[in-house]
């Protein structure tokens, strides 16, 4: 029976030599261990680049802003965060490049059939993408996703004003009808000093153009506007919110009851969106703050 060779790697014959170091001469154990001497050298008392330790510290802070934003945040943010917080001061691209680098998950989603809408009355389109407002209560956005609980479909509608992109009124139903709009927009106004002349802004969806809410937007002085028909770029800033909200958070999650929904959801409205994440559009400030800042700049000490 012929007994079967055995090949050392590289690596293994570096560590031979560094472990007979003392017992032999390094010159002569790599001869005989056929190593290259300014390889092993190499090996054992090089030190990392600097480039290489300092992107190693910066991937354990992106980590740490990442987890503290519960997976929220991506390459843009986290740099803001960086410069802001920690004083670290590097490109989008580089950030970007250490986030793909540390296998942070991408997600997607799946979404249940919608039923074709029957528009009731004049759709006309008053806000034109006028996205960036000068004061609160002057355009309200709304729109509403699906969300899977135990097999079956939630729909998740918002209130979002366009000047801090607050989301100020929500509501959680397993129906997509005029009653899910109705009480988010009910919660929305509830909460706010809203002054005649307010413009809510939708798509064409029957749940908005049902009679029973126009009469509702009536009564309160209201005026309605329309997204054009299937033209998703009008109510642009509803739909980031939700893509953010599924990439960061319910695609992420396995929701058993109703009841766990909506306390997720509440906690990521509520505490994270409009008080912790920091939005672009707004100079990296959160809804709140944005919202205080205008407030105290209106009413001074």
């Amino acid at each position: 029976m012929q007994n079967a060779s055995f090949t050392p790697t590289l690596r293994q014959r570096l560590d031979a030599v560094h472990r007979l170091r003392f017992q032999h001469d390094i010159k002569t154990l790599c001869r005989v261990l056929r190593v290259n001497r300014s390889t092993y050298y190499k090996h054992f008392n090089s030190t990392p680049a600097p480039r290489v330790t300092e992107n190693q510290n910066i991937r354990r802070v992106i980590l740490q802003i990442y987890s503290d934003y519960d997976k929220c945040l991506g390459a843009y943010k986290i740099r803001y965060i960086l410069e802001r917080d920690y004083g670290i001061h590097i490109s989008v691209g580089r950030v970007y490049r250490l986030m793909t680098s540390m296998s942070l998950p991408k997600l997607s989603t799946d979404k249940p059939k919608r039923a074709k809408h029957l528009e009731n009355g004049e759709c006309d389109n008053h806000l034109h993408q006028e996205f960036n407002q000068p004061a609160p209560n002057l355009v309200w956005v709304s729109d509403f996703t699906y969300i899977k609980v135990n097999g079956k479909w939630y729909y998740l509608c918002i209130v979002m004003d366009l000047f801090s992109r607050k989301i100020i009124g929500w509501h959680i139903s397993d129906k997509h009808d005029v009653e899910l709009t109705m009480a988010a927009f009910n919660k929305a106004y509830n909460s706010r000093d809203v002054q005649y002349g307010l413009i809510f802004h939708s798509d064409r969806g029957s749940e908005y153009t049902a009679f029973s809410f126009r009469k509702l937007l009536d009564s309160y002085n209201v005026v309605q506007s329309f997204s054009k028909k299937g033209y998703p770029f009008d109510n642009a800033c509803c739909e980031s919110f939700f893509k953010f909200l599924k990439k960061n958070r319910t695609n992420r999650r396995t929701y058993h009851s109703y009841e766990e929904l909506h306390l997720d959801i509440f906690d990521y409205i509520e505490n994270l969106y409009n008080n912790r994440l920091p939005h672009g559009s707004i100079g990296y400030k959160t809804p709140n703050e944005y919202e205080a800042e205008y407030w105290d700049r209106m009413n001074p000490v």
